[in-house]
């Protein structure tokens, strides 16, 4: 049970140097509420030797303000892999937790909110790749990273929006099931000549946009460079002029030819890289993420001062799920 912190003089020196980073999208009495939160959570982490993993989806007071380390699946999976902390606090949904589990089994690992899920680990079972496997033998399964444990130990290498066209040419294949993306998987398919043979899952956030919308946007505002996730629609990504992973998204924006931009994928990414561009304005779609708001600052609070939502994965299940993300994190990332 967490005790009610304030805000005192000492919480605004420890923390005004980060509102600096957050300023423009959280205003300063907003700020004040988060601050004793941020200031507490940062001074157990170090007394636990506790590292903090965050999403490029989190709310900026989280990925500014508590997170040791921020970047998409990939680079989180390697960070988790790498890390000597005693303790791994993952602030995304739970199937990025269990990857750092499986990837540093001796680690304590923890997710602020074990509910927070995926709309796309949820639309496949274990049951289901088998079944797939059955009514295509001897087809390799490329599975994207955001499944869990038990759907990753099914398949023959995981792989994620970076780096998912290289996984699938890797295999010297003339086909492969990719699971669970469908969207994912039909503009990865636009990208080689493998044949693709995908799920019907799709991510909660990503399937929102339309093309309508996108032409929309593009009618008010004729100079705006749109820039898009993998995860949405093939036909929305036609019409971006940028498409790819979260961190390609972030790297592209060094390169923008227009001082106005849009990306098209949960709406936390724009705060949160607003601070490195003061030059570009964001147009701002609010489509969010309802699982990765989950995770907040109090709940990681509780999480480090109780060390629950502890993480585990069956060693069996480990070991199986292992092969499929190592065999993705030597293929790196290719965007």
């Amino acid at each position: 049970m967490t005790t009610k912190l304030e805000f005192t003089e000492e919480v605004a020196a420890a923390t005004d140097p980060i509102y600096e980073k957050v300023k423009g999208s959280i205003p300063r009495f907003e700020w004040e509420m988060h601050a004793p939160l941020i200031a507490e959570i940062n001074r157990i982490k170090k007394e636990k030797n506790a590292v903090i993993l965050g999403h490029n989806y989190m709310v900026p007071e989280i990925f500014h303000g508590v997170s040791d380390f921020v970047g998409d699946s990939l680079g989180l999976s390697i960070i988790a892999r790498d890390s000597d902390a005693d303790v791994i606090v993952f602030c995304g949904v739970h199937f990025m937790a269990e990857t750092a589990k499986i990837l540093n089994p001796s680690r304590t690992v923890l997710i602020p909110d074990p509910d927070a899920g995926c709309s796309l680990s949820e639309s496949i079972t274990p049951a289901d790749v088998r079944l797939m496997k059955e009514r295509y033998p001897g087809v390799p399964v490329v599975t994207y990273v955001n499944t869990p444990a038990s759907i990753k130990a099914e398949s023959d290498i995981c792989c994620t929006s970076a780096n998912a066209v290289a996984v699938v040419e890797s295999l010297g294949v003339d086909r492969v099931i990719f699971l669970p993306d469908e969207y994912l998987g039909r503009n990865v398919a636009n990208e080689t000549d493998v044949k693709v043979i995908t799920w019907a899952g799709r991510c909660i956030v990503h399937e929102q946009f339309t093309v309508e919308e996108i032409r929309a946007y593009r009618a008010q505002y004729p100079d705006i460079e749109v820039i898009a996730h993998p995860e949405c629609s093939p036909e929305v990504c036609a019409e971006c002029d940028f498409v790819g992973s979260t961190t390609a998204m972030i790297d592209y924006l060094d390169e923008a030819t227009s001082n106005r931009v849009i990306m098209i994928t949960e709406c936390s990414m724009s705060d949160n890289v607003a601070e490195a561009h003061p030059e570009l304005e964001f147009v701002r779609p609010c489509t969010i993420c309802p699982h990765m708001k989950k995770i907040t600052l109090e709940n990681t609070l509780a999480s480090l001062q109780e060390m629950k939502h502890e993480v585990f994965v069956e060693e069996e299940m480990r070991l199986k799920a292992l092969r499929s993300v190592e065999r993705m994190l030597e293929i790196g990332r290719k965007d």
